[in-house]
């Protein structure tokens, strides 16, 4: 069967897009950090984010519009805010150095705000809260994107469907990552509809004459739909203001996206870190945030509901199943990806079990 799930083991993967990427141009040190964030997704069952995106990017680079040797640069602005150039290299680069900086200014002054300008697609917000969560840090994690979504009343694409991230670390539970769209779904979901020859839920998009479709070309020659209407236009705006506006940034409709080949994608970013012991200590923190998992997981549960879950913990637990089952991917996309294997001589992907 033409989608039949087919296996890779997470190493496997890894190493699998740090060839093709280092064939294509990208120094060594930086493909391992593309390529851990990529599997990250994919382990997190963010299959729209993972490594099927390698096609895209590689087509961006053999375009011109993506530098695959660009390494990004930070620079200082007050003790507590920094600005990362991206120099339109992968986003994954600048977003781990932004963030490893404002954890950095964080320990010492118990905030950073580092602001990226010029970037491009940095795949699962998450992996950037998960960086933080490593260092015992909160965080938030904004970015703009290309025009996906009308404005609230509009008919026409303006506003990305642009991720809003955050999370807090736990203690004996699991921490706090939240990582969602201000859409009913991402766009990546329609992509990957669209790869896999799949309908989609008919309250995602309009197409390109506003009706209601399940098709998912229609629905990228459309636009997405806003969750909970001016609520969500609002939340997309705010990532404009805060990503785009201020970083310097392409913003109101400018950004190109991922999968255009044609012009850099000029993506800004917003990252915070935040000292979670500044009013107390790291240990109360924890056990109050131990708590909150208690009380949210133990809540009264409504009819046919089995379990609450605490925010990122599916995707958490997807990820303990995956790194023993294996990363699943259909043959289309196997294929995809082993073409760009073919065109810089790589070695091809290698599924479990073959």
């Amino acid at each position: 069967m033409a989608d039949a799930k087919l296996y890779i083991e997470p190493s496997e993967a890894r190493t699998f897009v740090e060839a093709v990427l280092t064939g294509n141009g990208v120094p060594a040190a930086n493909a391992t950090v593309v390529a851990k964030c990529l599997v990250a997704a994919d382990l997190r069952g963010v299959d729209t984010h993972g490594i099927n995106r390698i096609p895209s990017y590689m087509a961006r680079v053999r375009n011109g519009v993506l530098d695959a040797g660009a390494s990004p640069a930070l620079t200082q602005v007050t003790p507590v805010v920094a600005q990362v150039d991206a120099r339109n290299g992968f986003g994954f680069l600048a977003a781990a150095l932004g963030m490893r900086a404002a954890c950095d200014m964080a320990r010492e002054f118990g905030v950073g705000m580092v602001s990226v300008r010029h970037s491009n697609h940095y795949g699962m917000a998450a992996w950037i809260v998960q960086q933080a969560v490593d260092e015992d840090m909160m965080s938030l994690v904004f970015t703009n994107s290309s025009p996906a979504l009308a404005p609230f009343g509009g008919k026409s694409k303006l506003i990305g469907v642009s991720p809003i991230a955050c999370g807090a670390p736990g203690g004996k539970e699991k921490p706090f990552i939240m990582d969602m769209a201000p859409s009913v779904a991402a766009r990546g979901k329609v992509y990957k509809a669209k790869r896999r020859g799949e309908k989609i839920p008919s309250d995602w998009a309009l197409d390109a004459e506003g009706r209601p479709t399940d098709d998912p070309a229609a629905a990228l020659g459309g636009v997405m739909l806003p969750m909970g209407g001016p609520k969500g236009s609002a939340l997309a705006i705010m990532m404009d203001v805060f990503s785009g506006v201020l970083s310097g940034s392409a913003f109101a409709g400018g950004v190109a996206g991922p999968y255009d080949p044609s012009r850099p994608s000029d993506v800004g970013h917003f990252l915070v870190a935040i000292k979670p012991d500044l009013f107390m200590s790291l240990d109360d923190f924890r056990q109050r945030m131990d708590f909150l998992y208690q009380r949210i997981t133990s809540s009264e549960k409504a009819a046919g509901v089995d379990r609450i879950y605490f925010p990122g913990e599916i995707e958490q637990l997807i990820q303990e199943e995956r790194e023993k089952s294996g990363i699943p991917l259909v043959q289309a996309e196997i294929d995809a990806l082993n073409e760009e294997a073919k065109r810089v001589g790589k070695p091809l992907l290698v599924v479990k079990g073959n």
